[in-house]
């Protein structure tokens, strides 16, 4: 297992539980005690959770796992849905991408494939694509977000007002038939609206971990998104829900 998967694994453990021993974390990541300390001294150092006698604890520390740490968990079912998101984009359109790590691989695809126009407040998704001579790269600007890699704020909203997407890619947080689209940041919130106000298509990509599960700020309401696209292990009746509300749900 990959360092910065043992960590994503650990910050999500201390999330969901509050605090945990390194015996449990040595179990569930099947690794040391000793490699499980030294993980938890560069968290503790990161301020991403706090180191205590004999574990870790959550301490005031937030409940979103910073971007670093998002890209390697559950790698295998976002490439299935970024490879069934890009599928849906015609020829030479203009493209929409917010923040995030599944967003980030259709962003690859896309750029492999071009000719593309690509619209993106996130700054690693705009540095992957300089290089490609085959797309045309709009970065909308803003205040960075370190757990995002988005550029947020009135500035960010602003400039999206002058630019209308074929279809946008929207990576959240959570996704549920009662509640819509939601993300940890209220701030991010506004931002992931100004995208699906200005694009003909808006496609919600989102792991299973996301299905029917609400954080902090609303996005949009489901009636403003036309398309999800998730994986196989994806709760079925919350899916089923989304499908009465008029979304139609791809499971790649």
């Amino acid at each position: 297992m990959l360092r910065n998967e043992r960590h994503a694994r650990i910050f999500e453990h201390v999330s969901a539980h509050g605090s945990v021993s390194v015996e449990e974390l040595a179990g569930i990541l099947a690794v040391s005690a000793a490699t499980v300390r030294r993980d938890l001294r560069h968290l503790d150092a990161s301020k991403l959770l706090r180191r205590t006698h004999g574990g870790a604890s959550l301490g005031n520390i937030g409940l979103e796992t910073p971007m670093r740490y998002r890209s390697e968990r559950r790698r295998p079912e976002k490439l299935a849905i970024a490879q069934a998101a890009a599928a849906l984009v015609p020829a030479k359109a203009v493209v929409g991408l917010n923040g995030g790590s599944t967003t980030t691989e259709i962003a690859r695809l896309l750029a492999d494939r071009g000719p593309v126009t690509i619209v993106t407040n996130a700054v690693n998704i705009a540095a992957e694509l300089l290089p490609h001579q085959d797309v045309t790269l709009v970065v909308i600007g803003g205040t960075a977000r370190n757990e995002s890699y988005e550029l947020v704020r009135s500035i960010a909203e602003k400039p999206l007002a002058e630019y209308y997407t074929d279809v946008t890619f929207l990576g959240v947080d959570g996704i549920s038939a009662t509640h819509g689209c939601t993300t940890h940041d209220q701030v991010e919130a506004v931002t992931d609206r100004a995208f699906t106000d200005r694009s003909s298509l808006t496609v919600v990509v989102a792991d299973n971990s996301k299905i029917g599960k609400v954080t902090l700020a609303r996005i949009c309401p489901l009636s403003a998104i036309a398309h999800l696209v998730t994986d196989h292990d994806a709760p079925k009746d919350e899916l089923a829900r989304i499908t009465d509300a008029g979304v139609l749900v791809t499971v790649a």
